[in-house]
């Protein structure tokens, strides 16, 4: 099944995602490899691709795992969690509507 981890940053979590960001690439580079990872990608703080030093707000990865407990145990083992980038964390089953 399909889950949406949805993650909320702290305030002012910038420097702490930069210095994280690549081993947290690397393990969605893993799950991507096994076939599971649908999307992934930050949330920008205010309306641009480039936020610069205004920074993100949080995550959104959907993914494939065979339960919601493990999509919850993946999820809180996240670099960006473990270095406390993240405030929350929040994991959802998603059922993908569009496009078929």
């Amino acid at each position: 099944m399909l889950y949406a981890i949805i993650s909320e940053d702290v305030p002012h979590s910038l420097e702490t995602r930069i210095k994280t960001r690549p081993a947290h690439l690397e393990r969605l580079e893993v799950l991507k490899d096994s076939g599971y990872l649908i999307l992934a990608g930050p949330h920008p703080a205010i309306d641009a691709p480039e936020p610069g030093t205004a920074g993100f707000t949080g995550s959104l990865i959907v993914a494939e795992f065979p339960s919601l407990e493990m999509a919850q145990a993946w999820a809180e083992a996240d670099p960006y969690n473990e270095a406390g980038v993240y405030a929350k964390i929040t994991v959802k089953p998603f059922k993908k509507g569009f496009p078929n």
